[in-house]
């Protein structure tokens, strides 16, 4: 093997594992993430996720968590304490919402 391919092979593994990475980490939340959430009192709050950070329902063509494209996406929840939603200020002088925003 020629210090070229084996270069080659290292950088294809590396992707290879990179991209694995990225599907595992944008599954959608499980029953028992999910049935715990709950469980701890916390509620969806829409609008209030950063890009990237959601913890779910980030739209059309997304695969769940993780797949907010943009800073308090409107149609993309992330789990919060319960009762405090409302009470999130946004920087565009929006609140987090219990509904799509």
């Amino acid at each position: 093997m020629t210090v070229k391919s084996a270069v080659s092979s290292a950088l294809l593994a590396s992707a290879m594992a990179t991209a694995l990475a990225s599907l595992a980490s944008a599954a959608p939340l499980s029953k028992a993430e999910g049935e715990a959430a709950v469980a701890a009192k916390k509620e969806k709050c829409y609008g209030v996720a950063l890009k990237g950070q959601n913890d779910c329902a980030a739209g059309p063509g997304t695969t769940c968590q993780g797949s907010s494209t943009v800073d308090f996406q409107g149609n993309a929840w992330k789990f919060v304490r319960g009762g405090t939603c409302a009470s999130i200020t946004l920087p565009n002088g929006k609140q987090g919402s219990l509904k799509p925003l």
